[in-house]
């Protein structure tokens, strides 16, 4: 095992089993950069991130500039002269003397099989256009996002019922060891950058809670896969008496409604799509824990025959 000493890049809860398997391979962590804490909860405290966290239980360096494009951020980043630099969901733009400062470059796990998802919700694209596989890639990192030379890269399937929850954390566990393998084939030189195919590229772009928003007319199993795909955030969603109510599960009815989309059909929650039918199974009101469809009804009661918007 060669033992490098490397920074670590990362700021979210997906981050956190990568940081974790480089400690346990033996690596040297010079440093770990996130973002900086943000306010959250009712006071607004700063929080710190899930790997700033990890990283300060550990006992390891942590910094958190808000940006990197600083000469003096550059030369504090040069100056612990890692062999390589490892990113997982940083956030942050990373400049070109930063990309060059380490001897290995700046190595990137991303959660998609690349060329496919490049971008901020790959996870979540791949479920909502119904892929079947999809996977962690180890990539160098140039100055087009998401668009440098692969090391290594491994598929996973996308179960029928997966959420975009559930896939986050099999692919940060994978990640996390594909890491591990790539740098070892890396350094070794066992391992050549591998260019994209170029003909493949799709992109994965960020999501906003308006993407949430479930338009009935659609057919049903592209509407059940957004359920899945926002979940557990930022949550699909329909408005109804002036809320808007998220829906956490749904279930492909196979039916000719005959109704008009968005029309409520029974007493189950069961919603008239452009084809077939969604059976909201699983709901849930503003500032009120998430409940089955029958329990939800029972203290917000919507007629069969009920048009949602």
């Amino acid at each position: 095992m060669v033992s490098l000493r490397l920074i670590f890049m990362g700021t979210p809860d997906f981050a956190v089993p990568v940081l974790d398997a480089l400690v346990g391979a033996g690596h040297d962590v010079a440093a770990v950069y996130c973002q900086p804490p943000r306010p959250a909860g009712r006071g607004q405290r700063l929080r710190p991130s899930p790997v700033q966290a990890r990283a300060e239980a550990r006992g390891l360096e942590v910094r958190s500039p808000a940006s990197l494009k600083g000469a003096d951020e550059q030369a504090a980043f040069a100056a612990l002269e890692a062999d390589v630099a490892v990113i997982a969901a940083y956030g942050l733009i990373l400049p070109k003397a930063v990309l060059e400062a380490a001897r290995l470059g700046c190595v990137n796990v991303h959660a998609s099989l690349l060329p496919r998802w490049r971008g901020a919700a790959p996870i979540q694209r791949a479920i909502l256009a119904g892929d079947k596989e999809t996977g962690v890639t180890i990539m160098r990192i140039t100055e087009e996002v998401d668009a440098g030379p692969i090391l290594l890269a491994r598929p996973i399937p996308i179960g029928p019922r997966a959420t975009a929850g559930e896939l986050h954390d099999r692919l940060s566990a994978l990640g996390a060891q594909l890491m591990v393998e790539a740098l070892e084939g890396y350094a070794a030189g066992r391992l050549t950058p591998m260019p994209q195919a170029d003909a493949a590229i799709t992109h994965a772009a960020k999501l906003k809670p308006e993407d949430g928003r479930l338009d009935w007319r659609q057919g049903a199993e592209a509407l059940e896969r957004q359920v899945r795909a926002l979940s557990p955030a930022p949550g699909a969603w329909f408005e109804y008496g002036g809320q808007r109510i998220k829906v956490r599960q749904g279930e492909v009815v196979n039916s000719k409604p005959g109704a008009a989309p968005g029309t409520l059909l029974d007493g189950r929650l069961t919603v008239a799509c452009g084809t077939g039918a969604l059976r909201l199974s699983k709901v849930q009101r503003p500032g009120k824990s998430a409940v089955d469809a029958m329990a939800f009804l029972r203290g917000y009661p919507i007629t069969a025959g009920t048009r949602l918007t």
